[in-house]
């Protein structure tokens, strides 16, 4: 007998996504990679705080070259297997700038927010 399903999931928060293709972009600022390669370095550079999983990256990473901020190309990885590599484009280095700005007004705002009594 088959179990009735549950009610639908929440839809994705437009903070966490913001967040996800903010950390991609940062982590492309320093070169070309390819998908394992920007996961890593995601969790290099926030101390392990964010461990990304193919399936949330893969179609932000989708998502961002369609919106003309990576470029991508095949080639090989250290390990002698096809992977595609991203690279930030010309837009994708001004959304860069753009989205880093913001998150440093948000930042703020919430920073005095918590230590308002």
């Amino acid at each position: 007998m088959k179990t009735p399903p549950g009610p639908p999931p929440p839809p994705p928060s437009p903070l966490l996504q913001g967040t996800l293709d903010l950390l991609i972009l940062r982590a492309l600022s320093t070169g070309e990679m390819h998908g394992l390669g920007i996961a890593r370095r995601i969790s290099q550079i926030t101390r392990g705080a964010f461990d990304v999983k193919p399936g949330s990256l893969f179609p932000a990473l989708y998502r961002m070259e369609e919106r003309g901020w990576l470029a991508s190309s095949w080639g090989e990885s250290e390990n002698r297997r096809r992977a595609k590599f991203y690279v930030l484009t010309r837009a994708g280095k001004r959304q860069l700038r753009t989205e880093t700005a913001e998150w440093g007004r948000v930042a703020l705002a919430i920073r005095a927010a918590l230590e308002t009594p």
